[in-house]
């Protein structure tokens, strides 16, 4: 069964006519006659009781009347539905975001878009690499922020990358409180609070390891309000991103001749995004309009991502 048929039928039923109802359905006759009897041939039974004066329903016609009404009714509705949300009147997007993000006030900018969008409801996600990088692959996150020591993964479209430097971050009254430039060497079996389950973690265990520095972790945190609580009480120190210390107010400071530094970058499942809500997002984090709904392809590096490096280093100092 064609929608085209069950449109055909109601055409009869509201003219009465097969003549007329050809005219409204604006093919001519014998087409509207020739689909009326495929339609019956495939439902097994006549629809109408054909008579020189009238068109008549039959039994059957009368049993699918209700039925076509709703068909075409969810089909109007379904249409509706879909141009709302392709001109974004509504919809809904998803978009994750590792902890430590630093790179972009990611409420704030959700805030703005929210204000623009008022009938996109937006989820929003944290997790680890890993957990955030699995649900885009699984279609749960249209979008999300994620970091690499090193490059981005290529199995993912990269739609900007921001360099983000990490920092020792240390307490009040800690030996290193006023320094601005340390070597690891000197916080070699510091006691050390851990961000559990995040990249950071496995990138200070192996810089540690590289320079043949003594990790000591003596408490873990898998959130970044709790990592920071535990530093303030002179637990420990820890390594993060230096705006995670500025917002603090802990005294921080860089660490010499050893990269501290990782790849945030903003990504998703494929170049071209499907949803536009998404697409729409997108074009608001990244500032550039994305023609045709085309987006950067993985590994790629264009004026948006300068652009997005750009304001990175201003924001970090560099």
């Amino acid at each position: 069964m064609e929608l085209r048929q069950v449109e055909h039928f109601l055409a009869v039923v509201r003219n009465g006519s097969f003549t007329v109802a050809a005219q409204d359905a604006h093919i001519v006759q014998s087409a509207l006659s020739a689909s009326i009897r495929k339609l019956e041939a495939e439902l097994g039974a006549p629809l109408f009781e054909r008579t020189t004066r009238r068109v008549m329903l039959t039994e059957a016609g009368r049993a699918l009347l209700p039925v076509a009404n709703r068909l075409v009714a969810d089909v109007v509705a379904a249409r509706g539905e879909v141009s709302a949300v392709v001109g974004l009147s509504r919809g809904r997007v998803s978009i994750g975001t590792i902890q430590a993000l630093s790179v972009i006030d990611l409420p704030r900018e959700l805030g703005v878009f929210q204000k623009r969008h008022p009938g996109i409801q937006i989820h929003v996600r944290d997790g680890t690499v890993p957990e955030l990088a699995a649900a885009i692959h699984n279609g749960e996150l249209d979008l999300a922020y994620l970091a690499a020591d090193g490059p981005p993964p290529s199995d993912l479209a990269c739609f900007a990358r921001w360099e983000q430097r990490l920092v020792l971050v240390t307490y009040p009254g800690h030996r290193l409180e006023h320094r601005r430039l340390v070597r690891l060497e000197e916080i070699d079996d510091e006691p050390f609070v851990d961000f559990a389950g995040s990249g950071m973690r496995e990138m200070v265990r192996r810089r540690f390891a590289d320079a043949g520095v003594r990790h000591n972790p003596v408490c873990e945190a898998t959130h970044v309000p709790l990592l920071v609580e535990l530093v303030a009480a002179g637990l420990g120190v820890t390594i993060s991103p230096q705006s995670v210390a500025e917002r603090a107010g802990l005294p921080f400071a860089r660490i010499e001749r050893v990269n501290f530094t990782r790849t945030v970058y903003l990504a998703g499942r494929l170049p071209d995004m499907t949803n536009p809500g998404a697409r729409v997002l997108l074009e608001h984090l990244t500032g550039k309009h994305l023609a045709g709904g085309a987006a950067a392809r993985p590994g790629r590096k264009g004026a948006r991502n300068r652009s997005a490096q750009a304001k990175s280093q201003r924001s970090t100092g560099r």
